[in-house]
């Protein structure tokens, strides 16, 4: 080996330390970022403090250091070369490579080395720090919102979010839908009569990713004060799905620019409607994806006994869980979907065949990276406003953006709800539809679909408009405690659920009707043919719950009955029957996707039988209770 080459290697391990410092220099400030939110949100709870949440506290913190790296790092010089792209029969001028091939001629050797695209240089002698600040979007899709996404459904409490399903789901594809082209809509107008020129589908672009809604801040202090279960779950119901709808709308989109790049013109029409089909297509794959995911899991953790082995049981349940987003994605449908319809089949299902070791690692588990990725976000997102080389600061795109905003979700709430209340009961009153309305927010899925492409003028001015929204939004949730104050929507009641009675905050407030009894409608009949399937089949095949299928299949399918009934299942005391909400065994007659106060295309109560306090202030057993 020659004098020079070694000096050559040498250089280069100096350049690959000098990175893998920086690197770990980025990573250390994003920790320390974390430690001073977690610590400040200590303060806050030890100090009874609510107006506002950890996120909004560690975006804060995110604009504070952002700012000191913009504005007092050290330039520093990164080398560079030009170049001159040499004729190709397959490449398109018009678009940048994914690769660059750099040829090095030397004495004895001649090299080839190639140069990934990263974007648009802006300053060729910047800030090395703050470029390396920024982090790869797929980062955000790939490994930071899956585990957010996976514990929305892990974590749902299903008796609530059930009880207003008909409810939940109208707000969620509906009113998401038409958030999402009336704010698109309103932008191209705003852009054609006013200042700007934008195009059509770059507006309908922002209004689909911009009509996810994070309310985490809300529901933070929702829970806090006990506010009314069924506002909960309607808030926390949209949230949930319209992310996925959200998502899937923004793919829809992005297939209809393809199919219209690629048609003649006057087929627009029919690139619209194949669109349209791609929509259901993904959100329907993707949706039985999660859920095959989540069900062949339950069958793996009954059909095994991995429960004898806690950590390899809670190993598999997590790398189950994950690789429903990653065939997914790889199938090019949506792992989002998928993983968020996964975490609730897991927690259905599967959670009732763990160990007791593996029940509470898991819950814990996700709660704690849950806390840890959704404040890294907005710790990110602050940093990035000052740090991002590609912001394109149009004010009156981004004034527009908040009055969209505003309009969209006035189009959303409200006429829903009047349509809701024609056969709901109870009704969702006004000031419950004004806190739906407020609680619009907006966060990390928003912020994760704009930043994933700013190669043009346009996208890049989406992302900067989305994450001054996301900054304001958030902040703006602290103020939910005075809201709630102006409406009139009482606080401080008693917890969600009461174990010895079953009963809930709404049921236990909510005064009689006209009749003397309280309102108790029947089920839908789709939503009654569903769970009574899941009764009768699907938990006694999926979980080790009672009853069996050899108790709810007829006699001629016994011997397949039998084939599919564990030892376990059938060695179960009779009195442990099925846990929906993932907390635990249920003594008789599991209620909590039958619970009175929901709407009619919602699960109802079918007259459960409760145990009851007698004189002496003990609780006395119902009489025999069928199995659910």
């Amino acid at each position: 080996m020659s004098l020079a080459s070694e000096r050559n290697d040498i250089e280069l391990d100096e350049k690959i330390k000098e990175q893998h410092r920086i690197d770990s220099l980025n990573l250390l400030l994003y920790m320390m970022l974390l430690i001073t939110t977690v610590l400040t949100v200590w303060m806050f709870k030890h100090r009874r403090m609510r107006y506002m949440h950890e996120t909004g506290l560690a975006l804060v913190f995110g604009l504070v250091v952002g700012a000191l790296i913009r504005y007092t790092s050290v330039p520093s010089a990164i080398s560079h070369v030009e170049v001159k792209a040499v004729s190709h029969p397959t490449y398109n001028g018009t678009l940048p490579p994914d690769y660059l091939w750099y040829h090095m001629k030397r004495k004895l050797e001649n090299r080839t080395y190639a140069y990934r695209l990263t974007g648009e240089v802006e300053d060729l002698t910047g800030n090395q720090f703050a470029q390396q600040a920024t982090f790869d979007p797929e980062i955000f899709f790939n490994i930071i919102l899956p585990p957010i996404i996976f514990n929305a459904g892990y974590s749902l409490k299903r008796k609530f979010f059930f009880r207003n399903l008909g409810s939940i789901l109208c707000f969620a594809f509906i009113g998401t839908t038409i958030s999402a082209f009336v704010i698109g809509g309103v932008q191209y107008t705003f852009g054609l009569l006013f200042t700007y020129k934008p195009s059509l589908l770059d507006c309908l672009y922002f209004g689909a990713l911009i009509s996810a809604t994070d309310p985490v801040t809300i529901l933070a202090i929702f829970n806090d004060l006990h506010v009314d279960v069924n506002l909960y779950a309607l808030v926390f119901g949209e949230s949930v799905l319209n992310d996925a709808v959200a998502i899937v709308l923004v793919t829809a989109i992005e297939n209809y620019a393809k199919l219209y790049a690629t048609a003649a013109d006057g087929f627009e029409a029919i690139a619209f409607l194949k669109a349209i089909g791609l929509f259901f297509y993904v959100f329907c794959s993707s949706f039985l994806l999660g859920s095959v995911m989540g069900c062949a899991t339950a069958l793996l953790t009954k059909f095994t006994h991995i429960r004898d082995f806690p950590l390899l049981e809670s190993s598999l349940f997590l790398l189950m869980s994950y690789s429903s987003f990653l065939i997914a994605e790889a199938a090019d449908l949506t792992g989002i979907v998928a993983v968020l319809f996964c975490g609730i089949c897991q927690a259905h299902y599967t959670y009732n065949n763990l160990s007791d070791e593996a029940r509470v690692r898991t819950k814990d588990f996700f709660e704690l990276i849950n806390f840890l990725t959704e404040n890294f976000i907005f710790s990110y997102i602050g940093v990035s406003l000052f740090t991002f080389p590609k912001h394109q600061w149009d004010f009156a795109f981004i004034g527009c953006a908040f009055i969209s905003l505003f309009v969209g979700r006035l189009l959303n709430i409200y006429p829903l709800s009047w349509l809701l209340n024609l056969r709901r009961n109870p009704k969702i009153p006004l000031n419950f539809q004004h806190m739906m309305f407020l609680a619009g927010l907006r966060g990390a899925i928003a912020f994760a679909l704009a930043i994933r492409n700013t190669y043009s003028v346009g996208r890049q001015t989406i992302l900067t408009a989305t994450s001054i929204i996301v900054a304001v939004t958030v902040v703006y949730g602290g103020l939910t405690t005075q809201l709630l104050l102006w409406l009139g929507i009482p606080v401080g009641g008693e917890a969600e659920e009461d174990e010895t009675t079953g009963l809930n905050q709404m049921q236990r407030t909510r005064p009689p009707n006209a009749t003397g009894a309280r309102d108790n409608p029947e089920k839908a009949r789709l939503v009654r043919l569903w769970s009574n399937f899941d009764t009768a089949f699907m938990k006694p095949l999926l979980t080790n719950a009672r009853p069996t299928l050899l108790e709810t299949l007829p006699m001629c399918c016994h011997p397949l009955a039998r084939l599919l009934t564990s030892t376990q299942q059938l060695t179960q005391d009779t009195s442990n029957k099925y846990d929906d909400d993932g907390e635990g065994f249920l003594e008789g007659d599991d209620a909590s996707l039958h619970g009175a106060g929901g709407d009619s295309g919602s699960i109802h109560s079918n007259g459960r039988q409760m145990t009851a306090p007698d004189a002496a202030g003990a609780t006395s057993p119902p009489p025999a209770a069928s199995h659910m």
